[in-house]
């Protein structure tokens, strides 16, 4: 049944229903009247007939009554049945009233024209619903009308009782279009409160979240930035402060990565909250992706007396098979899963165990940890929700799982947990799995300290970049891999210095005065020698439309901010591995910090 269809339907029986007690009263009443002019009736069967209509019908609608509060009363078309056929009972006793008053001898006409206001009020009470209107109502019109008109001398009767009726009719149709009209009318406004509630629910959500994020950033990078400002200023020799220590310097380090960290996942969960956030398809091997992630791991929980072990099944690391998924959304996810073992294990060991599960690749990550009962289970995969038994004094924002579970999802796959108080949890990602994908081996991963990829030879690099902190971060990574750096502060001063000087690389930002990313891009290709052809890294802000513009501008790939010393050295490894016409033949690559 469509929509607008039960949005009438169901208001007419639930009408219909609502005159059931005032339809029995006016019977009641009239029950007397016809007792006593059907009395002058010679045939005492008859009468008895149309008592035992009157009692059925009584019992018919009693039970129609208690038949409505059952489950079976919510469906439209099985109601209309029912609550027609009741209808269709009063009709069948008008009709007999008609053939009992045709032989009441003296009060013949008198329980005729009562048979005629029975079929009037059958009219009345069947008007909230057409079908009933349209069927019960001419069933009770065509006794009385029949019998007047069957004998001379009643057929003046028999026209007063048809203007009657007629108009009755037209009446009811009247009342059933004006409630057909209401009800829709309702339905509609049902509708728009709805969605006016649903709007409502919406913005106090995303209020909500905003209120969330300004008060977890805010208390984030407060004492993030406080931390290292201080540092820096020990550095900087303010305050006749001295020198900081090697610990100090770690430290603020570290709250630097910490809040690149919240600001990340800050703005990942605000994209996966808009419905932007997108992920790719590609086959890789989960064993490498996740012996990678253990190295990154391991001096960290060395440090805590943990031990940190992987456990793949051997089918998993054969020749053929692979995860099909996003391979740097499904290391996001277990970076996050790994490091919330170290972060929140202070003895005994974490376990990282990968097997097929159907179509699945299952990767659990298991620790003896303080554990969760099922109520911070649930807290924890709540966005900017801590577990505060657990995470005090812990930095983080309460985003890693639940942007972990919707990256998942995204994936096709699913991210699980179970946990037991005292003892640890187990956090399990699904990912799909294909037994015949043919798999691209992922690039390793530079451990933190040392973080970089050497090349055979130092590159001659010219960094654009109009941003002076930005720059000296470029220019610091490029010097401690071992390169040369040319600095220019804008896309003009770039192409005037690829016009005159030898460069290997290029490093542009995205977004510069006077000339973008794009345009000096584009620029340096249409120069005449040698660098027209040196690979372009176009360094931006992760805009899919600024990543666009630049490769098609001439660019080779784009590195994302904020920049790390392994993404950079990956970017440069490939960049200079590939000459300018294989990466134009191929699909151009996007490196990923």
């Amino acid at each position: 049944m469509s929509s607008a269809r039960r949005a009438v339907s169901l208001p007419s029986l639930e009408a219909q229903v609502s005159l059931l007690p005032y339809a029995l009263g006016i019977f009641a009443v009239c029950l007397p009247v016809y007792v006593w002019a059907g009395s002058f009736s010679p045939n005492a069967l008859w009468m008895a007939a149309s008592f035992a209509i009157f009692a059925i019908n009584w019992g018919a609608f009693y039970a129609v009554v208690n038949w409505l509060r059952t489950p079976q009363a919510a469906d439209p078309a099985r109601r209309t049945r029912v609550q027609l056929l009741g209808g269709l009972l009063w009709a069948v006793a008008i009709v007999q009233i008609a053939v009992v008053g045709d032989h009441a001898g003296p009060a013949r006409e008198a329980v005729l024209m009562i048979a005629v206001a029975g079929a009037a009020a059958c009219c009345f009470f069947s008007a909230p619903t057409l079908a009933g209107l349209l069927v019960v109502g001419p069933v009770a019109a065509a006794g009385p009308l029949i019998a007047l008109y069957a004998r001379p001398e009643s057929t003046g009767y028999g026209a007063i009782a048809w203007g009657a009726l007629a108009l009755t009719l037209a009446l009811c149709l009247v009342m059933n279009r004006l409630l057909r009209r209401q009800f829709v009318l309702a339905e509609d406004r049902e509708t728009l409160i709805a969605s006016r509630a649903a709007s409502l629910e919406a913005a106090e959500r995303m209020a909500r979240s905003k209120s969330d994020i300004v008060a977890t950033l805010s208390h984030e990078i407060r004492n993030g930035l406080t931390g290292v400002a201080h540092v820096l200023a020990a550095a900087a020799g303010r305050g006749g402060r001295g020198a900081p220590s090697r610990e100090q310097l770690s430290a603020a380090l570290d709250a630097a990565q910490n809040l690149i960290s919240v600001l990340n996942a800050t703005l990942d969960s605000e994209t996966a909250e808009s419905g932007r956030l997108a992920v790719q398809r590609e086959a890789f091997n989960p064993v490498q992706l996740v012996d990678d992630l253990a190295l990154l791991d391991r001096p960290h929980a060395l440090t805590k007396g943990l031990e940190l072990t992987v456990h793949a099944d051997p089918a998993l690391d054969g020749e053929a098979g692979a995860a099909v998924a996003d391979p740097a959304r499904a290391r996001q996810i277990l970076a996050n899963l790994i490091g919330n073992a170290v972060k929140y294990t202070t003895r005994g060991r974490i376990e990282v165990r990968l097997e097929r599960r159907g179509d699945m690749v299952a990767i659990d990550v298991a620790d003896t940890g303080p554990g969760l009962s099922p109520d911070e289970l649930e807290r924890a995969f709540e966005p900017f929700r801590r577990v505060e038994r657990t995470g005090a004094g812990v930095p983080g924002a309460g985003l890693g799982l639940s942007l972990s579970r919707h990256l998942a999802q995204l994936m096709g796959g699913r991210l699980n947990a179970s946990s037991a108080l005292g003892v640890g949890s187990c956090f399990t990602l699904e990912l799909p799995y294909e037994a015949s994908a043919l798999r691209v081996e992922l690039p390793s991963t530079p451990t933190r300290d040392s973080g970089a990829v050497s090349l055979s030879s130092p590159l001659r690099v010219l960094v654009a970049e109009d941003d002076a902190l930005n720059a000296a971060m470029l220019r610091a990574i490029l010097e401690q891999l071992g390169h040369q750096v040319v600095h220019a502060h804008n896309g003009v001063r770039a192409v005037e210095l690829a016009r005159i000087c030898p460069f290997d690389l290029m490093m542009i930002d995205g977004r510069m005065p006077e000339l973008d990313g794009a345009g000096a891009a584009a620029a340096i290709r249409a120069l005449p020698g040698e660098n027209s052809s040196v690979p372009i890294i176009a360094v931006i802000g992760g805009d899919a439309d600024e990543a666009t513009e630049c490769l098609e501008a001439g660019a080779d790939t784009v590195l994302r901010k904020p920049v790390t010393v392994g993404g950079v050295a990956r970017a440069v490894a490939e960049a200079s591995a590939e000459d300018r016409q294989s990466v134009a033949a191929s699909a151009p690559r996007l490196a990923s910090a």
